[in-house]
């Protein structure tokens, strides 16, 4: 694995641009198309596998990607291993975050509250930092939408996240447009057995899901999707820290969502059973019709275009197709039916109180 543990927006989207930018198929540009959307609209199955929210599906490994799916930005480009610690080091955990996209927007979505999160130790032992993240390996767009290539009957998609750490945290990028803060103390002993569970979770969870979808926007609504991003992996982590038996400060921590409404799924089918010989036709071809408006490489004018087409769809016919744990489901969507948070989700309290090693 070339992220964490070898050698080497949710709606997170890379904070930054990172180095050796390559070659890539996959430019998107719908960031401002969901924002649109989002305002745009605020103007305007098989019962056996129904439990909500759908869990998120773990696999055993870790697949290689793609080569038709290419990063614009290099996926971790100074990862190195997770160090190992002495037991008796005193680790700082702080508390990191930053606008989206800031090295090609600067702080315009952090205005938005469309943050990136990310989580930096420090040893008091060696006094080196070290900066540890979650975040897709091709690009936002790639993760939230497929291509739709005339060779294959399917949609294709170029969907992995993966854990990255690195030495060092770039103290200003952090502080100027967001948030450096110390957030808890842990022993070196509980940061190494953290960092073996980061390896397995890192394995096991393989793919973004860019979307929250629930019922309404009230609290307490029946809750029918998960996302899994980056600050979802920071709070995974925290809540291993806890269970360690870290404490944690009591700090407000808010994290960015992007939410789609709707009425309970139908589900669909997967790949083979849509696509594939013996597959239904006209859902096969709806599913692609409601896609196409999202591809890549588009035009001015096309890219107007898909603009109201996207309306159309998911505000005027109120459908929406999700793609998730490789199986579509159809969303019948309702008002407001998109919306970007800044919520709080509170630090969690430490769980085991014989652990701490301090």
């Amino acid at each position: 694995m070339a992220q964490v543990g070898s050698a080497g927006p949710g709606a997170c989207g890379r904070r930054g641009a990172g180095a050796g930018a390559g070659p890539e198929r996959t430019t998107w540009r719908w960031a401002p198309a969901l924002l649109w959307l989002a305002t745009a609209a605020a103007v305007a199955g098989d019962p056996s596998r129904r439990q909500w929210p759908v869990p998120y599906k773990r696999f055993s490994f870790r697949p290689e990607p793609d080569p038709y799916c290419q990063a614009k930005y290099t996926f971790c480009p100074t990862g190195s291993p997770i160090p190992v610690m002495k037991d008796d080091d005193v680790i700082e955990v702080f508390r990191l975050q930053a606008p989206v996209w800031e090295f090609k927007y600067g702080d315009l979505l952090g205005h938005l509250k469309i943050m990136h999160d990310a989580i930096g130790f420090r040893s008091t032992l060696t006094e080196k930092n070290y900066t540890m993240e979650w975040y897709e390996l091709f690009q936002l767009g790639n993760c939230t939408f497929p291509h739709l290539r005339p060779e294959m009957n399917a949609p294709f998609w170029c969907n992995q996240g993966a854990a990255c750490f690195f030495e060092g945290i770039d103290d200003s990028h952090w502080k100027e447009n967001g948030t450096l803060v110390l957030v808890a103390t842990i022993s070196g002993g509980m940061f190494n057995r953290m960092a073996k569970w980061v390896k397995q979770d890192n394995e096991t969870g393989i793919y973004y899901e860019t979307w929250t979808v629930q019922a309404s926007p009230e609290s307490g609504a029946e809750r029918w999707f998960e996302s899994y991003d980056c600050s979802k992996f920071v709070l995974r982590t925290y809540e291993k820290l806890a269970e360690l038996g870290a404490d944690f400060k009591k700090i407000e921590t808010n994290y960015t969502r992007i939410f789609l409404y709707s009425g309970e799924p139908t589900y669909l089918g997967n790949e083979t059973s849509v696509f594939g010989p013996t597959g239904n036709k006209t859902l096969a071809l709806a599913i692609k019709k409601f896609y196409y408006p999202f591809k890549p490489h588009l035009s001015t004018k096309e890219f107007l275009l898909s603009l109201l087409q996207i309306f159309d769809a998911v505000v005027i016919h109120r459908e929406f197709y999700l793609f998730y744990n490789f199986e579509y489901w159809f969303l019948p969507m309702k008002y407001p039916f998109i919306k970007i948070t800044y919520e709080e989700i509170p630090l969690p309290n430490r769980k085991n109180r014989t652990l701490s090693g301090l």
